[in-house]
Order: structure tokens, then C-alpha cells, then sequence
């Protein structure tokens, strides 16, 4: 180990202060995380409102439905709107929506590969005050569907959608509790997005879809059922 190596682990190490450090005092806090500062703009009564608000402001479109019942005509109709392909890959968990009330659409349920041109995933949350959207990964949510294809429909629940980060990381740490007080399995990825794809590496030029889909469309569910 060369000496600037050690000399940069030992100030991680001493402000760590892991020697010191009982175990009991690092667990208390894995089970009962400590509140962070939450701003104003996340305690508002309108989340849904403020969500809409953040989310276009990051180039993100957004529609309201009833229910999910109206979810293959409101797709069809944003794909339609941009004269986008009509080849959707969807999550299983959203493959009964009764999309073949629109037969113009072709719908496969599973995880996306390259060539898919629109992925519809469910969202597990949202953020009001960014306007971002919480996935969680599972057999019935490939992750791969919200960053392969170039176009992205994310579809979320009104009720999912809270305040603050903070009050979602709270329903991510209930969603599968383990054996034991305070033990949580989590997902194998929690993915947090706040508009399309983007990057400004190259002369501050704003680029969309760089790294990820380059249209992003919300769809909130006022009564997902």
C-alpha cells in the first residue's frame, strides 16, 4: 500500500472512528433512521400539484387518468400526439390494463432489449418536490424497462405520489420486512428519476437521452385500483 493510500484510509478510518464505534449504536440507527431536514416545498397539502409542476419543469410531460382502465388510450394517444412507434414493452405488472382495447398498439410484457422503442413501467413512488419518480426492481418491474428504450411512460398512482424523499425511503424500508425487530430485505435496486436523460458535458450544450430514454411521460393514476 503506498503511503498517500494509507494516509487517505487512516483519516477515513479516524473519522469513521470504527474502533470506537459500538455495534449496538450502528444498529439502533439502521432501525430507526434518523429524521432528516425536510424543505418547504415538500410539505405542502397539493402534492400532486407541486409533482406536476416539478416534473414538466424538468422536460418530462404528464397526464392525469381515472383509472387503469383508460391507461391504453391515454398512451395511445401520447405515442399518437408525437407520431412515436407504437411497439410498447411493459412491465408484468401492468400487462392486464386491457391493452387490447387498442388494437393499433403492439404490446409485449418483460424485460426491454435494445431495439424497444417505448417502455410503460409502474412507478413505486414520487417526489413533489423534485417531481422525480421512485422504481423499485422485481419480477414484475425489470429495471431494464426504464432505461433501454428511448422513450419511457411511467405510470404512478396518485396515493404513491409523497412529500418528500424522505417519505418514500419510508415505504421502501417497509415493502418486505425480514426476521427480526427492525430487518428489512430491500430491493435489489431502487432507481430515483427526475426528468429524461441528460447531460451538458459538451460545451454546456443541453443533450436529452445521452445516458437513458429521452422522453419521459407520466402518466398519474388518480384510482390505480
Amino acid at each position: 500500500m503506498t503511503d498517500a493510500r494509507a494516509q487517505i484510509l487512516g483519516r477515513l478510518k479516524t473519522a469513521l472512528d470504527r474502533d470506537n464505534r459500538a455495534p449496538d449504536a450502528a444498529r439502533a440507527r439502521l432501525e430507526a433512521p434518523p429524521e432528516n431536514l425536510v424543505p418547504s416545498r415538500g410539505q405542502g397539502a397539493d402534492k400532486i400539484s407541486r409533482f406536476t409542476a416539478e416534473a414538466t419543469r424538468v422536460e418530462a410531460t404528464v397526464a392525469h387518468i381515472n383509472g387503469l382502465a383508460d391507461l391504453p388510450a391515454a398512451v395511445a394517444g401520447y405515442l399518437s400526439g408525437y407520431n412515436l412507434p407504437k411497439q410498447l414493452r411493459v412491465t408484468p405488472s401492468l400487462a392486464a390494463a386491457g391493452w387490447d382495447s387498442q388494437p393499433l398498439l403492439d404490446v409485449s410484457a418483460g424485460r426491454a432489449a435494445g431495439l424497444d422503442a417505448v417502455g410503460v413501467s409502474r412507478a413505486f413512488g414520487g417526489v413533489a418536490e423534485t417531481g422525480t419518480l421512485v422504481f423499485v426492481s422485481g419480477p414484475d418491474n425489470p429495471t431494464t424497462v426504464n432505461f433501454l428504450p428511448p422513450t419511457h411512460v411511467a405510470v404512478i398512482a396518485a396515493a404513491d405520489i409523497a412529500g418528500s424523499y424522505e417519505d418514500v425511503w419510508r415505504r421502501v424500508r417497509a415493502l418486505s420486512p425480514a426476521p427480526g425487530p427492525g430487518k428489512t430485505q430491500l430491493p435489489r435496486t431502487v432507481n430515483w428519476i427526475t426528468g429524461p436523460s441528460r447531460t451538458a458535458d459538451i460545451e454546456q450544450t443541453l443533450l436529452l437521452g445521452a445516458h437513458g430514454p429521452q422522453r419521459l411521460h407520466i402518466v398519474i393514476v388518480d384510482d390505480a385500483g
